[in-house]
This record gives structure tokens, sequence and C-alpha cells, in this order.
């Protein structure tokens, strides 16, 4: 705890009612009017949801499995983070974006309604990734733990009870969900779950690949499926943030690409805790059409 007391306080503000970091709260005007392109991919999620991983992967389906030049920078330099203000001398994701030669993938962790609307004028395609609640909520608490852009997440009953009713950055996971879910009729939108993804890799990638309109061969899928194994993701200093100074991620109290599983929120959440979880979890998903698995 004695490293977390040293942390600077983060300001946190709204728009439309969805928190999200003061600093994305003061470049609003820049990043609701962010211009999108027809060809641009756009990779959405709540946080924590498995997204440097479909980044790497997108980014490998367009490289054609070339893994030297999935390396040639950080993620977050290939896939810029749109809704992100970051500590300087890094430039806001908006601007990184506008430098960039197309086609661009994208990165956003905005709820539907905050998505800035040029996407949908330009018929963007874009790839939502989402993870069962529980597990999102005990890696969303490691990393506002290590992540000091974040407010400190206090204590996990603490934690636990602001992740349910919305109060932590980017807003609700089931407002979240939901919304992504509900506008798959509308617009160009692949809906993965990371459960599927961890329980078939390679089927998941396939999907992605159909959704881009390519066409690789099994031998390049299984290279891609290799470089994005978790094991490979978190040796690899282009995608496990080891590039950012330990002053904004610190990786001594939790490293950025921590377990990657499926069902770690059960060495986490108490007897009670998952009772109150699933009945709240029950009253508002009910009649969303969407089923999350909590365990394979």
């Amino acid at each position: 705890m004695a490293q977390e007391a040293q942390r600077i306080p983060v300001a946190m503000g709204h728009i439309e009612g969805v928190p999200l970091l003061g600093s994305t709260c003061d470049a609003w005007d820049s990043i609701y009017n962010f211009q999108a392109r027809g060809d641009d991919i756009l990779i959405a999620t709540f946080p924590k949801s498995g997204t440097t991983w479909m980044q790497e992967i997108v980014d490998l389906i367009l490289q054609e499995g070339d893994a030297q030049k999935g390396r040639r920078a950080p993620t977050y330099i290939k896939v810029p983070f749109i809704d992100l203000v970051p500590p300087k001398p890094r430039p806001i994701g908006v601007e990184l974006a506008q430098t960039m030669k197309s086609p661009r993938v994208l990165k956003t962790h905005l709820p539907i309604n905050l998505l800035p609307p040029s996407f949908w004028e330009k018929n963007v395609k874009a790839v939502y990734v989402a993870r069962n609640a529980k597990d999102c909520m005990v890696s969303y608490y490691y990393f506002h733990k290590m992540n000091k852009m974040l407010p400190p997440p206090g204590t996990w009953e603490n934690y636990f009870s602001a992740f349910l009713s919305g109060d932590v950055p980017w807003g609700s996971w089931f407002d979240h969900v939901i919304g992504w879910g509900k506008a798959m009729d509308k617009h160009q939108i692949l809906f993965i779950f990371y459960e599927d993804m961890i329980e078939d890799p390679m089927r998941e990638i396939r999907k992605v690949m159909k959704f881009l309109g390519k066409d690789l061969s099994d031998e390049v899928l299984e290279n891609i499926k290799y470089h994005t194994s978790f094991q490979a993701m978190k040796e690899n200093p282009m995608t496990n943030n080891s590039t950012i100074s330990n002053a904004v991620m610190d990786q001594t109290i939790s490293p950025f690409i921590r377990k990657g599983t499926v069902g770690d929120w059960k060495t986490h959440f108490s007897v009670a805790q998952n009772i109150i979880f699933d009945e709240e979890y029950k009253k508002k998903m009910e009649g969303s059409g969407l089923n999350f698995r909590t365990e394979l």
C-alpha cells in the first residue's frame, strides 16, 4: 500500500453521465469531432476485455502474419487510443491517428453513445471484444493498482461496489456491452467474446480475418495465433507495455499482461459478493440476448 499512498490524485469528470478521466473530458471536443476514414478498423472494448490481444490480432492480419512488421512499434503507437490523453510527451490519441496513413487501426473504450459520430457516417468496421464482468472487474482492479493514470482502486470491497454501480472510468460494464450489442443490427460490428478467444483462438482469429475481408493461409493464421498467445505477448516488449515508464505503469505492483484466464474471479469474490453480483447481473442483463461464460 505504501506505493499506492504516494500517488498523485487523478481528476475524474463526466460526459453525458459517464465517468471519464478528467484529461479526456478536457479534450472532449477534439475527441468527439474526430474524423474517421472509411477504411479505418475500430477495436472497441470495455477496459480489460482483451483489447491489446485483439489489437495485435488485427494488426498481424493486416501485416499478413509478418511478426517483424508487427514489432515495428509498441501497440499503443501502432493503434492510437482515441479517447486517451497520455502523459506528455506522448501525443493524444486523436492527434496520433491524424498523422497515420490508411488503413488505420484505432482503439476506444467509449460506450457506443459517446463514440464520435464520424465512425458511423463513414460506416467503419468495428471489432467489439466483450469479457465476462466478473473477470473483467478483477482485472480492472489490478490495473487500477498499477496504472497511475487511473484513480487508485481502494480496497477490493470498495472497488467491487464501484464497478457494480458503474462508478469507474468508462462507466458501467452493463451499459457498455448492452449498448454495443444492440448496435450490431445497425452497423458493421463483429462481436467477439474473450472467453471464445481463450477456448479456440484459431476459430476467432478466422472470424476476424473474414470480417476484415482477408484470406490468409492456415500457416499464416497459425503464425498469428502463436505470436498473439499469452506467453508471446507477455514476453514481447512491443505488447507488454514495458516501454512505458514505471512512473506511469508500475509493473512491480501488477504486470500489465497479468493472467489472461477465465475464472480468476473465484479467487477474489466472497460468497456474499457473488450472490450480490449475480442478482444485479440478472436484473441488468435480462433480455439483452448476450450470454457470457464465467468459466470454461
